[in-house]
């Protein structure tokens, strides 16, 4: 059994003996202190990048996704060039997901 960090995207999913139930979709809710960036050539489809270098971990890529479900609904195709989102700051995030 497997038990998930609390930077996954899996971390609220039940674990039933050896495989995961239905996904508990972790929500990262909006602040007013977001950021809106338009997404830049280099991170063109890797939010894994900029999760690296905005949080010091590629770790938490998703949280993307999670904050722009309007904008991106696959983490890695609708993260595209020139497109904007709002980011989270690693301060909320610490307290949202109990990093």
């Amino acid at each position: 059994m497997a038990n998930y960090e609390s930077n996954s995207p899996w971390y609220k999913t039940p674990i039933n003996a050896n495989y995961l139930e239905i996904y508990s979709k972790r929500t990262i809710p909006a602040a007013n202190d977001d950021i809106t960036y338009e997404i830049e050539p280099q991170y063109s489809y890797r939010p894994d990048l900029l999760a690296y270098d905005l949080y010091g971990t590629p770790r938490l890529w998703w949280v993307f996704a999670q904050r722009n479900p309007d904008v991106i609904e696959d983490p890695i195709y609708d993260f595209a060039p020139n497109t904007t989102i709002r980011i989270p700051k690693l301060s909320n995030l610490k307290n949202d997901l109990g990093l």
